[in-house]
């Protein structure tokens, strides 16, 4: 299985014990979501023998090279066994396609000198190779992105400008009330922006969170003062903020099919309901943790099918569903996850559905 993330991750190295139980569990998963290994996976037109990493690639880049279906790179993909990291992909590897009782297998050889030792040899991760552009996505993994009800009722709000400003820019001070948590030092200034709707049970699925700019506490209280960090747009009262514990950074990856092959869901709304996305652009889709969403979840994006009246016998008749994309799911909250168009063979727009890519 290929593990991968971008230059920005700080997170401790995975055990090759833990990664092993993380192989078994993602084998199974395939396993129940359609039989997947049963067939070897199809290899991609013209695929190489060998290919270079080289800066700038990214896993489903390479994916699409030797496989017709990305997400199936877990199944072919043997870790170069001489380095504790044994699932990542670094500039210089060359990856070497064989085959193994007629079944596709990748491999690295890592481009380094390697001492014969008894120990593994350790490679910074942090320059392995991201899963998808950490541009495309960079921008959602600290902002807040979806809210609630629950926390638009009891999160913290900008009360009053320092200087008796209603509207406020970097550097700016500013007074805020209903702040909880006492030992938080940094906040994510947020407004609610678009109401998430269901567009099928009608659902509240929450409210995606326009992130305004960051803050630092600087005297507690209440009110308590704060400054501003940075801004994307202009602070004014009433605007919310939630706390930062920790900032994440662009997390693992694993390419896959959801482990629940009958989800079935629906891009969300954008702010302009005519607005069609293309390949790097990011969606929002109905289903979330609750329904097993998980990070690197892939899913074929399928046309809607709408009835037509014809021309000539004025009948009804259907356009079935076609395939037109796919996307992987890189962040998710209780109700909604946001998504990575990586495929599209036409402009994807909401109301578009969503199903495990091992559905024909």
């Amino acid at each position: 299985m290929i593990m991968i993330m971008p230059s920005q991750i700080n997170a401790s190295i995975l055990t090759r014990a833990l990664l092993r139980k993380l192989s078994v569990a993602m084998f199974a998963c395939l396993l129940a979501s359609g039989g997947a290994l049963a067939a070897n996976p199809d290899l991609s037109a013209g695929y190489p023998d060998r290919y270079t990493v080289v800066e700038g690639d990214t896993l489903w880049d390479i994916s699409g090279k030797f496989l017709k279906d990305p997400w199936r790179w877990p199944e072919v993909w043997q870790g170069n066994p001489q380095v504790e990291n044994p699932d990542l992909i670094y500039p210089g590897d060359v990856l070497v396609l064989t085959f193994v009782d007629g079944r596709p297998v990748l491999r690295s050889l890592r481009r380094e000198t390697v001492r014969m030792s008894p120990s593994s040899r350790t490679i910074d991760y942090a320059e392995a190779i991201p899963a998808v552009d950490p541009r495309a996505i960079q921008a959602y993994i600290n902002s807040p992105l979806v809210t609630d009800e629950e926390e638009l009722l009891t999160a913290g709000y900008v009360v009053d400008g320092y200087d008796n400003r209603l509207i406020m820019g970097k550097y700016d001070q500013f007074y805020a009330r209903g702040i909880n948590d006492a030992e938080a030092e940094e906040f994510r200034i947020f407004r609610p922006g678009r109401h998430f709707v269901d567009p099928i049970s009608k659902e509240s699925l929450g409210w995606e969170a326009e992130h305004v700019g960051d803050a630092r506490m600087l005297k507690s209280g209440d009110p308590a003062r704060l400054t501003i960090l940075k801004t994307h747009s202009d602070v004014s009262v009433r605007d919310r903020l939630r706390p930062v514990k920790l900032k994440s950074s662009l997390p693992f990856f694993y390419p896959k099919a959801p482990a629940n092959p009958k989800l079935r869901g629906m891009i969300l709304e954008t702010d302009n309901r005519a607005t069609e996305l293309g390949a790097l652009s990011v969606v929002a889709i109905n289903l979330g943790e609750r329904e097993g969403v998980a990070p690197g979840d892939v899913f074929r994006v399928l046309s809607q099918k709408v009835d037509k009246k014809d021309p000539f016998t004025k009948e009804t008749y259907q356009i079935p569903e076609e395939n037109v994309g796919l996307v992987m799911v890189f962040r998710t909250f209780e109700k909604v996850s946001y998504a990575l168009i990586t495929n599209a063979t036409r402009q994807i727009m909401a109301h578009d559905m969503v199903v495990s890519p091992n559905v024909e």
